[in-house]
């Protein structure tokens, strides 16, 4: 999210000031419009903190080039030229491209970061060695903006926050909180586990599906183009001699030909159509929520990411609860990391709310969401009346990710013979075909009507 600083006046003439965080200026000018009909205060001027090219010439006469973050350029230019640098040129850098960082570098600055924790080294030490060893330039102007802004006094929670487009809400959320908490080097351990093990599993669900997914598409293409082309080449060639009744498949297959020719230009339009459509709704708030919906009642791989979406929960929770009141956020927080647009709306509007408003235990209010398992809501069960819920969540967690793991080898195998059934289906349905095909016997009368 990008920072933007406003100032105003107020109706006794006193200058206000502020800085608000916002996806972009129009956004930035609503919040500020908000805050200024609470406080009473008139907007003279707002500017955007961007990325600014500087060239200085140093002491030793050699010309430098850098980059810096400012709202403006003679901020740049007063901080250099304090420094005892002379300014050559100071530009605004236009083409900011906003790329998130890597999932492995983040990952990698997250378990960096907690193995120099456990060894006892300061935070802002442990931030500049970092910003060496990262390979991501976005990543590690993360980093040297979160180092500004804690050594301006901003709070760690809000400095991490204000970069959750590129860390992720979950892991901003973590290392915000680490920093204000008393085991630091736990909760960085914790969180640098956490994103191993969800990379761990998005890369074995991918790389299980992209060879299924490569040899059904080969099939299907191999099927095509042997009833569109080859079929037509063949057998279509006694379609036009009466004498001749051509086999049901056969008939069938070159009127789905000749209707492909017919067509083809609308059947790809209607395609390219069709699957623009379907991926910009699934991007929707209200698309990806279905989708996740139906996702976690699947045949074969439902129950397996159902299963995986309570144990991201389940840990998470654990990390962050601490059996104080105020673990309402921990559940919003462990609700959004889940991965599962469902089951976070779920626990945000029923959960959350029977527990603030109705004063309902976290068992039962879990319960009524709908989208616990018996077995996690049993677990829970047991460590609400034991006293000791973070424990009971920690083992679910546990059990869960040995479960998922064990159980992906059998989905896998289970996918695998799915796809080896559809296989063996098109190759029966083709070798059929090319029998009925070769089947046909025409005579020497229909090629030459007047021979008998």
């Amino acid at each position: 999210m990008s920072e933007f600083r406003f100032t105003g006046v107020s109706p006794t003439g006193q200058s206000v000031q502020g800085t608000v965080y916002a996806k972009n200026k129009r956004t930035a000018q609503k919040k500020i419009s908000n805050l200024a009909d609470q406080h009473s205060f008139q907007l003279r001027e707002l500017e955007q903190r961007m990325i600014f090219r500087y060239k200085i010439r140093n002491s030793e006469g050699k010309v430098v080039k850098g980059e810096q973050k400012a709202y403006n350029a003679s901020e740049i230019r007063l901080a250099l030229e304090r420094m005892g640098m002379e300014v050559v040129s100071i530009q605004k850098k236009l083409l900011n491209m906003k790329r998130k960082p890597p999932v492995g570098d983040v990952i990698m600055f997250v378990r960096l970061a907690a193995n120099l924790l456990s060894e006892k080294m300061q935070f802002n030490e442990v931030l500049n060695l970092l910003v060496a060893d990262i390979s991501s330039n976005s990543l590690k102007q993360v980093i040297r903006d979160i180092n500004s802004d804690l050594k301006t006094g901003m709070e760690a929670k809000a400095a991490f926050m204000k970069h959750q487009d590129k860390l992720g809400k979950f892991t901003a959320y973590m290392l915000g909180v680490a920093s204000q908490s008393g085991n630091m080097a736990e909760i960085y351990e914790a969180t640098a586990r956490f994103l191993e093990r969800k990379d761990e599993f998005r890369k074995s669900i991918r790389s299980s599906m992209i060879m299924p997914a490569v040899t059904v598409f080969a099939t299907i293409a191999v099927f095509v183009w042997y009833v569109w082309y080859i079929v037509p080449q063949t057998a279509g060639l006694f379609k036009n001699f009466d004498s001749i009744e051509l086999p049901p498949l056969t008939t069938m297959s070159i009127a789905w030909a000749d209707w492909l020719d017919a067509n083809i230009l609308w059947l790809i339009l209607f395609m390219i159509v069709a699957i623009g459509a379907i991926v910009m709704f699934l991007r929707s708030e209200r698309g990806k929520y279905l989708a996740h919906k139906y996702m976690i009642r699947m045949p074969l791989m439902g129950s397996l990411l159902h299963k995986l979406n309570i144990e991201v929960f389940s840990r998470v929770f654990a990390i962050l609860y601490s059996g104080s009141g105020e673990n309402i956020e921990v559940i919003k927080v462990a609700a959004e990391a889940c991965g599962n647009s469902y089951m976070e709306h779920r626990i945000k509007t029923i959960t959350v709310p029977m527990m603030v408003a109705q004063g309902v235990d976290l068992v039962k209010a879990m319960e009524a969401s709908e989208v616990f398992t018996d077995m996690a809501l049993a677990r829970y069960r047991s460590g609400a009346e034991t006293g000791n819920v973070r424990k009971s969540a920690q083992q679910m967690a546990d059990y869960y990710e040995k479960e998922t793991t064990l159980k992906l080898e059998v989905a896998i195998q289970s996918i695998q013979t799915v796809v080896s059934l559809f296989i063996g289906i098109m190759v029966a349905f083709l070798t059929v075909l090319s029998a009925e095909t070769a089947l046909i016997r025409p005579s020497a009368g229909d090629f030459m009507p007047g021979i008998n």
